[in-house]
């Protein structure tokens, strides 16, 4: 094999778990932010929250449908309702912390994620999947949470854009959290950053 054909098939073998690069966005599309308290953005005031901030940097219409509490085990119901009322073209899905808190197996809440997924697509929409940090005396400790390993699983088998590392970074900061499990104003800014970054890398949104 020559030197060229080699660097080429590493280059497709390491490129084969990512997700296809997608299309943009235009300004006014309809984007559904789906997830608990940290979508909803309790921790930070009105406007503060990360899909207020997205939808001002975006110039999409981003609807928040984060409900404090929720978890992935009880989203299902509510998601076909949110996705007639809304007609996204795109969901978020930020799930799971409340999962962790109440100690349910990772394994269970991946199913749980994936049944939400499977719904969404089914309708039609893409997703884009944020990585929840899984709880972890280590990382509490340390102050380096890392993500639940069940979010980059799913990405790729599902060949989702995957959020990784921005929310377990922001909680492992006191300077960017609320209280021990919400970002305050400023960790939902950079939260906000970090998925349209993502987005951007993802072609979902064009660069500003």
């Amino acid at each position: 094999m020559s030197l060229l054909r080699l660097l080429l098939a590493i280059l497709l073998l390491a490129g084969c778990h990512d997700a296809p690069r997608l299309a943009a966005l235009p300004a006014g599309s309809q984007v559904l932010a789906f997830g608990n308290s940290i979508t909803f953005g309790s921790g930070a005031g009105p406007g503060e929250d990360y899909p207020s901030r997205l939808a001002a940097s975006s110039g999409w219409e981003v609807h928040n449908a984060g409900v404090p509490g929720d978890t992935a085990e009880n989203a299902g119901q509510r998601i076909r309702q949110v996705l007639a009322e809304t007609r996204p073209v795109l969901v978020i899905v930020e799930i799971g912390g409340n999962d962790f808190l109440r100690r349910r197996p990772e394994a269970a809440v991946k199913e749980d994620l994936r049944a939400l997924i499977t719904t969404i697509k089914a309708a039609g929409v893409q997703v884009v999947l944020v990585a929840v940090p899984k709880l972890s005396l280590i990382g509490a400790v340390t102050g380096k949470l890392p993500d639940a390993a069940i979010y980059a699983e799913l990405a790729s088998e599902q060949k989702l854009p995957l959020v990784d590392g921005v929310l377990a970074s922001i909680l492992s900061d006191p300077a960017l959290k609320a209280d021990p499990i919400h970002p305050n104003a400023t960790g939902y800014r950079k939260l906000a950053e970090g998925i349209a970054d993502r987005l951007i890398r993802a072609g979902l949104l064009n660069k500003p």
